[in-house]
């Protein structure tokens, strides 16, 4: 990741709802969310979740497929996890013992198992 996709990518991030759709779509995993559940879990419309959406895709932080009638929205964890590494690729000033606590958090503690409401239809 070079400095303009760090600033564009920043700049996204600066917006409370888009910085809670990314938090939430990495939580999420890699199936991701419909842009609905996004909006209603985001409590937003869905025309304002649509417009912060492209904003993130924009920037890279997230990605989108159609499966059938619905939009899918994921976090492009190879963007952020490139936004992390430009952040720490100077890791205080040639002595990595320092950022060492900061990297050995673990961020990926498992989520629960979400149970799938069943249709009876």
């Amino acid at each position: 990741m070079d400095q303009r996709q760090a600033l564009s990518a920043f700049a996204a991030l600066s917006q409370d709802t888009r910085l809670r759709i990314v938090r939430m779509l990495v939580k999420a995993g890699p199936d991701g969310m419909a842009a609905g559940a996004v909006a209603q879990e985001a409590e937003v419309s869905n025309s304002n979740v649509s417009f912060h959406l492209k904003e993130l895709e924009i920037a890279g932080l997230i990605k989108s497929r159609r499966e059938a009638r619905s939009i899918i929205y994921s976090a492009a964890y190879e963007s952020l996890s490139g936004l992390i590494q430009f952040l720490m690729k100077d890791c205080c000033a040639g002595h990595p013992e320092i950022c060492a606590p900061a990297l050995a958090q673990n961020c990926c503690t498992p989520a629960p198992i979400r149970k799938r409401k069943k249709s009876y239809a």
